[in-house]
Order: C-alpha cells, then sequence, then structure tokens
C-alpha cells in the first residue's frame, strides 16, 4: 500500500476558453429526458424552454441544462425566435406557460424524478476521485463523511454511490459498507477480454437497428471533437465513448450481453481521467479516427468490417490503457480524502 501521507496533486482539466461547461451525466439525462418529452407530444411545439425554470426542476446547475438545450437545437428539435428561450419545432406561436414535471415526464411510471438529478452535479468530480485512488487498491467509503464533504444529504450522498456502483467503480459489502473497488493491470486485462469477446458480438447485431438520424449526431460530434482535439473536456470524452460503447451497443438484439458489458464500464471513465490526470505526461487518445471507421462500417451494413474494426480498436485501446496506468501509479500519490479510510 502507497504511503498514506503523500497528496494526489492532480488538478481537474480545464475547459478550453469559449467552451461551454459540459455535465457528463447530467446533461445527457437531461438532454434525454426533454427529446422524450418532446417525441411524446408532452412539450408541444411553440412551448418555450428556458435555462432557469428547468434547472429548477431537474435539480441542477444551468450549466448541464444550457448543454442539453444547445444540443436539442443542434438536432433541430429546438430553434431561436425573437425573445428569450429556446422554442419548442420550428413553426409554432411562442407559447410561455410554466413548466410542470408533467411536461417533461417526471414522476411519471419509470420511477424517474426531479429529484433523482439531486445528485448528478456532484458527480464527475466524485467519480474522479474515486478513479484515481482506485489505482492504489482497496479502500473503505464513508457514507456520513462523503455527505459531509460535500455539503449533501445522506441521500444525495447514498446516490452518488450507487450509480457509483452500477458503474463498478465502488460496492457494498454484507456489512453495508462501501469499498472501493481496486483497479489494476490484472482488472483492466480482464474487462478489455470482456469486452473484445462481447461487443463485436453485440455491434453486429445492431448494424440495421440504429436510426439514420443516431448515427448522423454520432458522426458529427466526432467530426467536431477533430477539428477542436486534442481540447476535449471530460464531459466530451465520455460523450464519445458513450455514443459507440453504450447508445450503439445498446441497439443489439441481445439485451443480456448489454447488460453484461455494463461491468466493463468502469474502465470508459478510468481511462478517461487517468488520461487527462497524467495532463502532459500523456497525449489525449486520438480515438475520434477509430470510431468513424466503425461508424462507416455500420452504415454500410458490413459485419465483417464491422468486427474487424471494432476489435482493432479495442485491443488498441487495452494496450494504451494499461500503459497510461503504469504511468499514472509511477508518477502520482495517494489522494487524502476525508471520506476515504484504509482497509
Amino acid at each position: 500500500m502507497a504511503d498514506r501521507s503523500r497528496n494526489l496533486t492532480v488538478q481537474p482539466p480545464q475547459t478550453p476558453a469559449g467552451a461551454a461547461m459540459i455535465a457528463g451525466p447530467a446533461y445527457a439525462t437531461i438532454e434525454a429526458r426533454i427529446r422524450q418529452s418532446i417525441a411524446a407530444g408532452a412539450l408541444p411545439d411553440g412551448t418555450v424552454l428556458l435555462e432557469g425554470p428547468l434547472a429548477a426542476l431537474f435539480g441542477s446547475s444551468r450549466s448541464p441544462v444550457k448543454r442539453a438545450l444547445a444540443a436539442l437545437e443542434d438536432e433541430g428539435l429546438l430553434s431561436r425566435f425573437d425573445g428569450r428561450g429556446l422554442l419548442v419545432g420550428n413553426k409554432g406561436i411562442p407559447r410561455r406557460v410554466k413548466i410542470v414535471p408533467d411536461m417533461l415526464l417526471l414522476d411519471g411510471e419509470d420511477g424517474i424524478s426531479a429529484k433523482s438529478f439531486a445528485w448528478q452535479p456532484h458527480y464527475y468530480d466524485f467519480e474522479r476521485e474515486i478513479i484515481l485512488r482506485s489505482v492504489f487498491g482497496r479502500a473503505r467509503v464513508n457514507e456520513l463523511a462523503l455527505a459531509r464533504h460535500l455539503e449533501v444529504s445522506r441521500t444525495v450522498a447514498r446516490d452518488l454511490l450507487i450509480h457509483a456502483r452500477e458503474v463498478g467503480i465502488v460496492y457494498k459489502d454484507d456489512g453495508s459498507r462501501w469499498w472501493i473497488v481496486p483497479l489494476d493491470e490484472a482488472r483492466f486485462e480482464n474487462l478489455y477480454e470482456l469486452r473484445i469477446l462481447l461487443e463485436p458480438v453485440a455491434m453486429t447485431s445492431a448494424i440495421g437497428r440504429i436510426p439514420d438520424e443516431r448515427l448522423d449526431r454520432i458522426e458529427a460530434r466526432l467530426l467536431r471533437a477533430q477539428q477542436r482535439f486534442p481540447r476535449l473536456t471530460v464531459g466530451e470524452l465520455d460523450l464519445l465513448e458513450a455514443d459507440l460503447h453504450i447508445d450503439c451497443l445498446g441497439h443489439g438484439s441481445n439485451p443480456e450481453i448489454a447488460e453484461t458489458l455494463k461491468r466493463s464500464h468502469c474502465i470508459l471513465v478510468a481511462g478517461k481521467h487517468i488520461q487527462l490526470a497524467l495532463g502532459a505526461e500523456a497525449r489525449v487518445d486520438p480515438f475520434t479516427g477509430e470510431h468513424l471507421e466503425i461508424l462507416a462500417a455500420l452504415r454500410a451494413q458490413d459485419p465483417a468490417t464491422v468486427r474487424e474494426t471494432l476489435v482493432r480498436h479495442l485491443e488498441l485501446s487495452a494496450q494504451k490503457a494499461v500503459h497510461r496506468l503504469a504511468a499514472f501509479r509511477s508518477s502520482q500519490k495517494v489522494a487524502e480524502l476525508p471520506y476515504i479510510l484504509e482497509p
């Protein structure tokens, strides 16, 4: 075990000048929720959407709402008009009505409520701290100390831990104690082996099932990322990875494969945080070209090329991930955090 007295000096990545902050999961979830509400007719054409009221309903800051609205405007689902806010659609007469939870399908049958978003503004920093600590071995996470550290309720702290458990970076033992899952070379190799075995099967079964407009949006995002490379934020890297390895795979015909692959999502987030934490010591992985090759094969509905390009991408990713992990462990130090206890 590394010396507890040493401090982790890595700083959070800086957002490029002029770029909007991306709030990671909060942005993606809010965007999906508004898109679903528009498709269901709960937000009719002409409805005016404002950042402040939406942020209050989702229990988030304005930043993820702003990013979600911008993405939906890019898709053509929202439009500008001569007034404050954004308009649903591009033909309706502006309707300034109070947006209520039902209009966003909150508190609906799927069990999603505004309260479920309260943890999300805190999640990226929490995830980063857990990931960067996990490379130094097993450790306990104290739920009450986490709540006090973040100045949030125990419920919000528990929601953070539950989401982190779904990603595979923490677990709860029989005594209801939370533990960080150690992240070492062996676990990286095991999880990449799982992905190499299952992702090509899931991806080839998704051929023809992914809507063309979805592929268009993913391609446009990749091309924009190439133009700005390497000035990409954590949230942008997260979204680009999720587009291919979660969204596209989720269209596969076998939901059991997608469920099994959730166990490997931790290496997606780990690679991102470790890569950015290394800063000048590690170049941002230019994986966008590899993603575009896989996307082209999906569009061509060529199963053999989909399998070949995806396996090659995963094999290269595995090699780079293990090298970055070793570089991080040799150059960084254990974090001293008030909610993390040595075993």
